[in-house]
Formats: structure tokens, sequence, C-alpha cells
């Protein structure tokens, strides 16, 4: 077992710490931005998405720093409003993943879509980190169709922390292998990674942090003729 999963799993004091103090942890609002392309470019490339201040609550950083990783997950869609009910035509979803490395103290962040694992770099301070992550990225769909009805997109991120019972797998991400740890499979957990899962909520309101949004309706300009 790596140091810094030695170190997650013996952190129980440290836990309990920052349960004390979650109570404190809100530091600015979380938001979801989605971008509709310009018009000569709504046929060509998806919607531009950005989120910001997602990671900055204190209790979220401090479990980073107790070697909680912490996952990212974007769903973006393409809705029609066509007919009775709005039609979707487009769906799309990709992850990001940061943790941080005690042994080189260094945090580590990769963006994951599908099988494509594109590195985020290293940083030696999580400001930096947390700065790239929060970059706009281009939805990794197809542009919208060019049909009559008005369309729009919707966009979804999901933030989860890590828990013990992952750990294991992201043992293999650390040599290199990613896909366990980000489509979040994993071993039964034992008594002790159960126990650190229900304080883990008790700490965050909940395993996960969900921040919806919707883009304003548009329409595709069709070929001038």
């Amino acid at each position: 077992m790596v140091a810094w999963v030695r170190r997650a799993v013996g952190m129980g004091g440290a836990l309990w710490v920052l349960l004390a103090a979650s109570a404190a942890s809100a530091q600015g609002r979380p938001r979801l931005q989605l971008l509709v392309p310009p018009g000569d470019s709504l046929g060509l490339v998806g919607p531009q998405v950005r989120a910001t201040g997602v990671l900055g609550a204190n209790a979220i950083r401090e479990l980073l720093d107790h070697g909680f990783p912490a996952r990212l997950t974007y769903y973006v869609e393409l809705w029609s409003t066509a007919g009775v009910f709005d039609r979707r035509l487009q769906a799309v979803t990709w992850d990001v993943v940061l943790r941080f490395d005690p042994v080189h103290r260094l945090y580590e962040g990769v963006r994951v879509v599908n099988d494509d694992v594109r590195p985020l770099g290293t940083f030696e301070r999580l400001a930096d980190a947390v700065l790239a992550i929060e970059q706009p990225e281009r939805a990794p769909m197809r542009g919208a169709p060019d049909e009559r009805a008005p369309l729009y997109y919707t966009a979804t991120l999901t933030l989860e922390m890590l828990s013990v019972s992952d750990l294991a797998e992201l043992e293999r991400w650390v040599r290199g292998d990613l896909n366990p740890a980000v489509r979040g499979r994993r071993n039964p957990g034992t008594a002790l990674s159960r126990g650190a899962r229900t304080l883990l909520s008790r700490l965050l309101g909940g395993e996960r942090r969900v921040i919806e949004t919707r883009s304003e309706v548009f329409r595709v300009r069709r070929g001038s003729g």
C-alpha cells in the first residue's frame, strides 16, 4: 500500500477536526457556466463549459490534502423543443480527477473523455491546480444539427470525494491505470471504509454535490441561398 493510501486510511483524528470545521467551509458560491457557440460555429462545435468555486470549500480542500481525490463529472445534453415533449439529440460526459501526492508534495490533475486520458499538469500549489481545472472546456460533442425547432443545452456537474474504499483502485491510477478510479468501480468496502464514507457524508452534507445549468434557447442558422 503506497504512502498516501496509508495516510488516508489512518486519518480518523484529522477527519474529526474537519467535521468540526465543516460548518464554516463555504468559500464562494459554486457556479457552472454554459456558453453557446457563436452563430457561425453552432453546427461545428459543442458549447463551452466552465465550473468555478466548486473546490472552494475548506472541507473539500482539507480532504484533498488528506488523501481523498476529487472527481468532477460533467454531463452535457443538447435538446430540441420540437413536438409535445422536448427531445434529447446528443449527450456527452467526461471526468476531471484531482489528487494530492504527499510524497512529492504535488497536486495532479487529469481529464478523461471515454478512454482518452489527458494530463492537466502537476502543481505545487492547490490554487494553481484549481486554476487549471477551472479553465473553460469545450464539450466534446458534435455541433448542433440544422433543424427548424429551437434548441438548448443543459449541463450537470457532479463533485465526488473518492472514499477510502476507492483507494486500492487509486493505487492502480498511480501506476498508470486510471480507468477503475474514474469509472467508479470499487472493491466491497470493509467496516473501516464504510465508517469513513459515513463520516465523509457528514463532512460534505452528502457524498456528492451537484450543480446544474441550462443555456438560452437558440436556433441554428440554415444555409443561405
